[in-house]
């Protein structure tokens, strides 16, 4: 029954992310072109774009080896693998190592190093810029995420994602005021870690504010929208636990596991999400692009929060 529960929840769990995840980042540029007077993208435009990109044929570099070849598949397969440590249908009983918060750390971070080491295979100078520019931001960011991830464990006495939503669903956030501290720097997690304003400019390809971009400008065709996609379940992955930290309503146990309950939970994660979305769309219509060097700012903004979680939570 466990085993059979497991195949379930990872079909469906990685299924939902996967399907809405593009949906997610089109309505982030949607309120980014609304707040700027245009039009924007049609909702499904992500949709389309990877269904005509995997339709193309991949172009490589003279210089390139086979990690160039690899990174879309691994990068997409990593995401999809983060995607089983935050549950958004239904919350299981933990198996394999699944749900613990230091391994979910490690899977992400192979997937920058990866996407990294993609940027420095191509031999171009766009790519090598971008790939300094995220090792650079890394060894501030990553200290950082660490104790993000302690404070949470602190405040909710584990470390299992898995049972870390089951306390939030049985909790009243209004009666834990820590997890509203958290919450905050989960949210500049979310906008660092995809690359977002004032971070990065996913919009542009210029080379004085792209990190990301310049990481992934030598991909076409089909690696391009792998790349893609998997940049859209990140941000999916990261917002799913944001919502299960501060808004966990909606997710099942495993005992309510039913067909009619799996699609309500799936409908209540896509509202949810689509209303995260719009914040960070909003979020980065009101902030202009930071100076490089003054991004640290930015991250100490989020370990000071995290910090004084913990302090709250060890003297109070």
């Amino acid at each position: 029954m466990i085993a059979f529960e497991s195949i379930i929840y990872c079909l469906v769990n990685a299924g939902v992310v996967i399907l809405l995840a593009p949906l997610f980042m089109t309505v982030v540029k949607r309120v980014k072109a609304k707040m700027q007077g245009r039009q924007g993208p049609p909702l499904f435009q992500m949709y389309y774009n990877i269904a005509k990109l995997l339709s193309k044929e991949a172009v490589y570099s003279d210089t390139s080896s086979w990690v160039t070849r690899a990174v879309p598949v691994v990068s997409l397969a990593v995401m999809i693998l983060a995607a089983l440590f935050v549950p958004v249908i239904f919350i299981p009983d933990s198996f394999g190592g699944i749900g613990n918060i230091i391994l979910f750390l490690y899977i992400l971070a192979i997937g920058r190093f990866m996407i990294s080491l993609a940027g420095l295979d191509a031999g171009s100078t766009f790519g090598g810029m971008g790939s300094s520019r995220e090792m650079s931001l890394s060894t501030v960011i990553e200290p950082t995420i660490i104790i993000v991830a302690a404070a949470l464990a602190t405040v909710l006495g584990t470390l299992d994602i898995f049972e870390m939503f089951e306390k939030t669903t049985a909790l009243d956030i209004a009666t834990m005021p820590t997890l509203l501290l958290i919450s905050i720097s989960v949210f500049l997690i979310l906008v660092i870690e995809t690359s977002r304003v004032p971070v990065d400019n996913p919009e542009t390809h210029l080379e004085l504010t792209m990190i990301h971009e310049g990481m992934i400008l030598e991909y076409s065709g089909r690696n391009l929208a792998l790349m893609e996609l998997s940049h859209a379940v990140k941000q999916a992955v990261y917002m799913g636990l944001l919502i299960g930290i501060i808004v966990p309503f909606g997710i099942m146990g495993s005992g309510d596991l039913l067909v009619p309950g799996i699609f309500i939970a799936a409908l209540m994660f896509l509202g949810k999400g689509l209303i995260l979305a719009a914040i960070v769309g909003l979020f980065e219509s009101s902030m202009a692009k930071m100076r490089f060097f003054s991004i640290p700012t930015l991250f100490m903004t989020a370990f000071f929060f995290s910090a004084l979680t913990v302090i709250i939570e060890v003297f109070a």
